[in-house]
């Protein structure tokens, strides 16, 4: 366990063990007493409880009436150990340790009651990132793309087929010059006439072994090229799609670049590994193994004349050089249309998943992907004819070598055993052992490629879809919650939440921050699954309904809308692509946004930028209301929709949201009180329960939850009210002063 700890405390724990002292469990401690960020470690051996840090060393001994336990607010968790009659001490973290002190709490209560050699019961803890180094990859990950080579089993058979043609074909050289020497050389080397005629010969036969090499050595490599290419097309496919299905929980622990990474260069990397380096590791193992005699000597005029085929080679490169770098930048721009689709929709996967667009964003990387295709096709056509054609300017070369020792034989310098030894292997076995060398390296990365991609592949969704699912229709919009729970790892977020909301009812949520407002939305859109209790609509548990279908009778407003990369139509008509101009228009006018898209250069189909970067904030969230709109749905979740903007714009986006609203059922979160000022009734939240239903008026004249909010936020109001006026006094002041 002590191995699992960062590298920069391991050494100090290990000094202050005793000797029959083992760590058990440990969590981070990143807050200090005055929440400020530090690093330490709460570590709890099977004597001892420690804090290590960089600046300080405790230890507390245990005892068996000691408790250990945890709670959170406003995403700060303080670990308290209490012993009988008092608090011991208390340590901070953020949640995002949650998962690891739940764990060590755990073990602490076995170890504190005498049964800490039975941890067997134990919640498995999955360790964070950077506390242990990822398991070794196993070259066996490679196999798991048979699943993907399967549909290509035919082609893959004749490419391998043309491999072992086209390896026999480069060993028939060699085997030639068996005849060569007993019938021209060594007759004329023992005293007799040199024949030309049957030099020629043997010359043209190697000549067309050369050629027949080549052309098979095109066909394999290209053949094998476009199976590659077709098996990594497939993964992406696959694993982009697989993406679309998982639930948040998924994502809320993922970074955005590493899943782009996976799914774009990990897949290119196994793609590059098929076609090339596997297919040459078979050639090299196949030619090595029929090698059986080490190169004896060298001679060095007959060196020299290895170097000829050089120029033809630089002249190759020359005439190829810029088809393949304008093909290689064509591939790269492919390659930048598939990442600009992953970085759209991976950042924006709660706007694709509540308009329920699934299926239309894996048939836009499905385009992008076959356009990639496309163009990878026609790079490999050149690169398949280079490699060939350097092999034949060796070959080539190797005529010439032939050429000038069969003179230096004429001439008696040279004996044919020198050159046939020189002849067959120079060019052969130091090139092979190179490039096998290499290949582990390379078969690694590529496994290790191959594991990252089926770490998606082999997640299941924590949202799964019904085994007989109901499709429901246009709901109705009654909404009923029983017993809700939810956690979020350890931390329990909701508890025994109980609501009703009637159909067109528009409920606003209020509450202190963490006390799980927005996860009630995120569970009302199921984009998770409650703990305990259920969610029906129209009297239908989320759990029994379609997915997709459900999602379509929701429209979602958020705090910070997403557009994505295209024009205004286009973003506002995200959840209907088949809607009309006029009826863009006509959601564009209710959300209070056609004035300003017409003042535009190109109206509606002006380019908003990655993520609407060209248009301000209350622009945006205008068309996120549009959009919405656009739908018709039957209930509207409003996530704190005026909390980013000015108090102008917050009049026009209200006066939108008061358009958007009629007849449906709407549930509202606002921090700001004044907002939820139209809501049928206000339901205040504190530690995940309702506390409190009712009006504003009713709620103020109860003074409890909602009245101390509402008071305490009028206060701060009146503060900075204040704090502005003594700032325009100071200035005015400073002002008079300077004249």
């Amino acid at each position: 366990m002590i191995d699992q700890m960062p590298d920069e405390f391991q050494a100090d724990l290990r000094s202050r063990l005793a000797p029959e002292e083992s760590v058990m469990a440990g969590a981070t401690l990143d807050l200090d007493a005055d929440l400020n960020f530090c690093k330490g470690m709460l570590v709890l051996t099977n004597k001892r409880l420690l804090e290590v840090s960089d600046h300080d060393f405790k230890q507390w001994s245990l005892e068996p009436d000691m408790v250990l336990h945890v709670h959170d607010h406003a995403g700060v968790a303080t670990i308290e150990l209490c012993d009988s009659n008092k608090r011991v001490h208390a340590w901070h973290q953020t949640l995002s340790h949650a998962r690891e002190t739940g764990y060590l709490l755990q073990v602490f209560k076995k170890v504190t009651s005498g049964q800490a050699k039975d941890l067997s019961d134990l919640e498995p803890f999955e360790k964070p990132a950077g506390l242990a180094s990822d398991p070794p990859v196993r070259a066996w990950a490679l196999f798991r793309l048979w699943r993907f080579a399967r549909p290509y089993r035919l082609e893959l058979f004749a490419g391998f087929a043309l491999t072992l043609l086209a390896t026999a074909a480069t060993l028939v050289p060699p085997y030639m010059t068996m005849p060569l020497m007993d019938e021209v050389l060594i007759p004329f080397q023992n005293g007799g006439d040199l024949d030309f005629h049957k030099a020629a010969i043997y010359l043209s036969g190697l000549l067309g072994a050369a050629l027949l090499a080549w052309v098979l050595g095109w066909s394999h490599t290209y053949l094998l090229a476009r199976i590659s290419e077709r098996i990594g097309a497939d993964l992406r496919n696959t694993a982009y799609a697989h993406l679309q299905h998982l639930s948040m929980e998924y994502f809320g622990g993922k970074r955005t670049g590493d899943l782009i990474s996976r799914v774009g260069n990990e897949t290119d990397r196994i793609c590059l590994f098929l076609s090339l380096h596997l297919l040459e590791f078979g050639t090299n193992l196949l030619m090595i193994t029929m090698i059986a005699i080490i190169l004896f000597t060298i001679d060095p005029l007959l060196a020299l004349a290895t170097l000829v085929p050089l120029p033809i080679i630089a002249w190759m490169i020359q005439s190829v050089r810029d088809k393949l770098r304008f093909g290689f930048e064509k591939v790269d721009r492919v390659w930048s249309e598939i990442n600009s689709v992953l970085a759209d929709t991976i950042p924006g996967i709660r706007v694709v998943k509540a308009f329920a667009q699934e299926k239309r964003e894996i048939k836009r990387f499905q385009e992008a992907n076959l356009r990639n295709l496309a163009v990878n096709d026609r790079v490999n056509k050149v690169w398949a004819l280079f490699s060939p054609s350097v092999t034949l300017a060796t070959e080539v070369g190797l005529l010439i070598v032939w050429i000038f020792g069969i003179w230096l034989l004429s001439e008696r310098q040279i004996s044919v055993g020198v050159l046939t030894a020189f002849l067959a292997y120079i060019g052969r076995f130091y090139v092979r052992l190179d490039s096998m060398s290499r290949f582990v390296s390379i078969a690694h990365k590529a496994a290790a490629g191959a594991k990252r991609i089926f770490d998606i592949l082999d997640r299941t969704s924590s949202v799964p879809e019904p085994l007989c699912p109901i499709v429901p229709q246009r709901l109705q919009g009654r909404i009923e919650m029983r017993n809700v729970g939810f956690r979020y790892g350890h931390r329990q977020v909701l508890r025994g939440l109980n609501l009703d909301i009637a159909p067109g009812e528009m409920v606003g949520l209020v509450g202190h921050s963490g006390s799980g407002k927005t996860t009630l939305l995120n569970l009302l859109c199921r984009f998770f699954d409650v703990s305990e209790g259920s969610i029906k609509v129209d009297g239908i548990d989320l759990r029994d309904m379609e997915l997709q279908a459900y999602r379509r009778n929701i429209g979602i407003v958020l705090q910070e809308p997403f557009l994505f990369y295209g024009t205004i139509a286009e973003n506002i008509a995200y959840g209907r692509p088949d809607a009309t101009r006029e009826q863009i228009v006509a959601a564009a006018r209710a959300a209070h946004a056609h004035d300003f898209i017409l003042k535009l250069p190109h109206g509606y189909d002006s380019l908003v930028g990655e993520r609407g970067q060209a248009l301000s904030g209350g622009e945006r969230q205008r068309i996120s209301i549009a959009r919405a709109l656009l739908i018709d749905p039957r209930i509207l979740i409003l996530d704190e929709a005026t909390s980013s903007v000015d108090t102008t714009t917050e009049k026009e986006i209200q006066k939108a949201l008061d358009n958007l609203v009629k007849g449906r059922t709407t549930i509202a979160v606002a921090h700001r009180l004044s907002t939820l000022r139209k809501a049928d009734r206000l339901v205040v939240l504190d530690r995940g329960q309702v506390v409190e239903q009712g009006s504003h008026d009713e709620l103020m004249a109860r003074q409890g939850a909602y009245y101390r909010l509402h008071q305490a936020q009028l206060l701060g109001e009146q503060q900075g009210s204040t704090s502005r006026q003594s700032e325009e006094w100071d200035t005015v002041e400073q002002d008079e002063e300077a004249s």
